[in-house]
């Protein structure tokens, strides 16, 4: 996809909030580095994107839910406060965080999700997993997988009703593990008659880049194009996927490869042009609508991977703020 190259331009007013951001410390990447960052910068940077809606509005509930081998993960529900004409139950939004499969936990999308749940009257579920390295891959999907089920079958437990909506979303890798979800519940006999309905994926992973097909390589160019973007560069990214350990090809790790995307549900994508990551978003959307899947495909030129964080006042910040409830209100029409 050459022809994307121009969505690498950067935009002006990023380019100037960049401007004021320290440089990250010397020296290559490493787990330590980049939890400190997440904690110090992240959070509070995360924090700052949205005003949250008054308690009343909603009620927040943290559960422990057994995910197996003795493992339990801990899962926020998000619910709003019914309002009349409201029977107390809502449709259910299953939410994996992001922080290459390394960092991360409920508190990075914890507020904007406060404001989504009350905004566009659905219940959240953000739920955190086990992280690599410590814990490599398959855990996270394992985990989110059987969190997922236990979702899908005790959706009362979250003020669920299914036949209102059932997605999942996340972002960047936890994109990547809300694209597995759909797909490994698209196959799981538990789903038959509770069957997701629609995915949220948000800068997603997801392609290995050592699993480039041929058919697919002139295709996949962003991660040389935008290997020194702000925020994510291709070294990072390479980073995470070898603290994440996943075999290159298997698609739970590269959604990508799946043989068949036919039969997975509705898929609204946000792409970033400034993005490694931007040409397997892009090629992920056209790929699930060849396979017949209902898809919406949003993209941000000009921004890289992460861009809200450094300044959420400039326009396309604020524009993808919004487009987080658009795309739940699309799921759900």
């Amino acid at each position: 996809m050459a022809e994307h190259a121009h969505l690498s331009k950067i935009d002006d007013e990023f380019a100037t909030a960049f401007a004021k951001v320290p440089p990250p410390p010397p020296g290559p990447p490493t787990v330590e580095g980049t939890r400190t960052i997440y904690t110090n910068v992240l959070v509070p940077a995360a924090k700052g994107l949205v005003s949250l809606p008054a308690e009343s509005e909603y009620q927040v509930k943290d559960h422990h839910i057994d995910v197996g081998n003795g493992v339990k993960v801990v899962a926020r529900s998000i619910v709003p406060t019914a309002k009349e004409g409201e029977d107390g139950t809502f449709p259910l939004l299953f939410w994996c965080h992001g922080g290459g499969w390394t960092m991360g936990d409920l508190n990075w999308d914890d507020y904007r999700l406060r404001r989504a749940a009350v905004d566009t009257r659905i219940a959240v579920v953000n739920c955190e997993y086990r992280l690599a390295p410590e814990n490599p891959f398959p855990a996270a999907v394992n985990d989110c997988f059987a969190a997922l089920k236990h979702v899908a079958t005790n959706p009362e437990s979250f003020s669920g009703s299914l036949s209102k909506g059932f997605h999942v979303g996340g972002q960047s890798a936890g994109g990547n593990l809300a694209a597995v979800m759909a797909i490994l519940a698209r196959d799981d006999p538990v789903f038959k008659d509770r069957p997701l309905t629609g995915q949220l994926l948000l800068i997603p992973v997801t392609i290995h880049p050592d699993a480039y097909p041929e058919k697919y390589k002139s295709s996949l160019l962003s991660m040389e194009q935008n290997k020194d973007a702000p925020i994510l560069t291709a070294e990072l990214m390479r980073k995470y996927w070898a603290w994440y350990a996943a075999p290159p090809t298997d698609p739970r790790a590269s959604p990508l490869l799946l043989p068949s995307h036919k039969g997975l549900p509705p898929a609204f994508l946000m792409v970033c042009g400034l993005d490694p990551l931007r040409d397997e978003g892009l090629l992920y959307g056209k790929v699930l609508s060849a396979a017949g899947v209902k898809t919406k495909v949003e993209v941000y030129s000009g921004v890289p991977h992460g861009f809200e964080l450094v300044d959420c006042t400039i326009g396309k910040a604020r524009k993808y703020e919004a487009d987080l409830g658009a795309a739940i209100r699309w799921l759900l029409a």
